[in-house]
């Protein structure tokens, strides 16, 4: 069973380093090691994160989690319960090393309806609401010392790099062909102040999504029979294919193997219409273990899930 552990700092200027001595002192064996980069928001739900996306794809029944402390993983209640539902979805364990959380089997459940403990959910929502409350009282002792400030004649934040008397003026000169890289000398302040006096006029300032666009499709884990995977590695592939074939891993069973592949639905069909010869359908001859191998892969591609709003 592998020990999954998963590591995260919510900006570039913060390290790891007391998360990496809270995990190594635990003692973890053989870590497979999942870190966010650097910055990665506590407000964006967990499930979503890339790094804890993989580790979910990757992870298999009876494998571990370790996190040095709740809060790496989560912040609001509803975030815990999702994770919670998830891992206990996936047969997967749940340990935290430090923190209020470590001394309690988050992953308990009722051994007939196999809920969620009570004692466990209302630990759980009143330890992450104890979390919340401190974070608003902060937010609010901020804003009270803005409007403080404020009332003094203070305004807080940065001053802006371009006065508010030249913008008109630098405005003008973007539109006229002056390029940015001269604007920030004429004027004596970084490319990145002109670039947000001129923000609105920059060529993808209209490239952002409408709110009514398709959500991009989020990558799904499939196991593909090795047989099939023989077979598209010799396959002429879109440079996208190929990738998520070459980023595939590699498991063993029994004497042969699968291809755990990472990727989005889309790609997955394209594949599975790739290994359309293995069935025999288009004029060459049909071996039996490789028609029943694309018939799998076929069937875990059929069960993607259809996206929401679809």
């Amino acid at each position: 069973m592998a020990n999954l552990v998963y590591k995260r700092v919510s900006t570039d200027q913060q390290s790891t380093a007391r998360q990496n001595l809270v995990l190594d002192e635990a003692g973890i064996e053989d870590p497979v090691v999942f870190e966010e980069d650097p910055g990665t928001s506590s407000r964006l739900h967990p499930l979503q994160r890339p790094k804890f996306r993989a580790l979910l794809d990757y992870a298999r029944p009876g494998d571990t989690v370790h996190i040095s402390e709740m809060f790496r993983l989560v912040r609001g209640t509803g975030h815990i319960l999702d994770v919670l539902d998830v891992l206990h979805r996936d047969q997967v364990a749940l340990r935290i090393h430090d923190g209020a959380f470590s001394a309690m089997d988050l992953t308990a459940r009722h051994p007939r309806t196999g809920e969620l403990l009570s004692t466990v959910k209302f630990m759980v929502q009143t330890l992450a609401a104890a979390g919340e409350l401190q974070r608003d009282l902060q937010r609010e002792l901020t804003y009270d010392g803005l409007r403080a400030a404020e009332a003094k004649g203070n305004k807080g934040g940065r001053r802006p790099a371009v006065a508010a008397a030249t913008i008109g003026t630098v405005r003008t000169a973007y539109l006229e062909g002056r390029s940015i890289a001269a604007l920030a000398r004429d004027h004596g302040v970084s490319r990145g102040a002109i670039r947000t006096a001129v923000a609105d006029l920059l060529p993808d300032h209209n490239a952002i999504a409408q709110e009514d666009s398709p959500a991009p499709e989020l990558p799904v884990a499939l196991d593909m029979p090795g047989k099939v995977a023989d077979f598209l590695r010799a396959s002429d592939l879109e440079p996208a294919e190929r990738a998520a074939l070459d980023q595939g891993v590699t498991v063993r069973r029994g004497q042969g193997y699968t291809l755990r592949v990472s990727a989005t639905p889309a790609v997955h069909r394209q594949l599975l219409d790739r290994c359309q010869p293995l069935d025999g359908t288009q004029g060459g001859p049909a071996i039996p273990a490789q028609r029943k191998a694309r018939r799998e892969y076929e069937n875990r591609v059929n069960a993607i899930p259809a996206p929401t709003g679809a």
